[in-house]
């Protein structure tokens, strides 16, 4: 049996303006990070972010090098969660497409800001990874 010297602390988040959270939304927080932190998820709210309404095919074909098993289940969740609306139209064969949802968008709007610092810090992070490396 395996005894701690210091109890586990929880984390409590607090706003921009230093405000604390309340345990509910840390679990909200943790819970949607858990669900799109994963490269796919990122990958394929960026693609729908910057195409529109996409069919599977040409979303795998965006996103590149992803399995046609781990596309399905990426937008099936992301359609569980509210972030994907997948429309079929009764056509032989049938057509599927997927959107983002205003939820989608607004989530891709504050997560995809990766893109974005990784644009700034290219250089720097360049420079770090050689010096890792070496």
């Amino acid at each position: 049996m395996v005894t701690l010297k210091q109890p586990y602390q929880v984390l409590t988040f607090a706003s921009p303006a230093g405000e604390a959270s309340t345990s509910e939304l840390d679990g909200i927080v943790l819970d949607v990070i858990g669900r799109v932190a994963d490269k796919w998820t990122m990958l394929v709210l960026e693609v729908l972010a910057q195409h529109g309404i996409q069919r599977f095919t040409r979303i795998g074909q965006r996103v590149g090098n992803i399995s046609q098993r781990m596309l399905t289940k990426t937008l099936r969740q992301m359609e569980q969660d509210g972030f994907v609306i997948r429309t079929v139209y009764p056509e032989v064969p049938p057509r599927v497409e997927y959107q983002l949802t205003e939820l989608g968008e607004s989530l891709c709007a504050a997560f995809c800001g990766v893109w974005t610092w990784a644009e700034t810090h290219h250089a720097e992070l360049k420079v770090l990874r050689e010096a890792r490396e070496k």
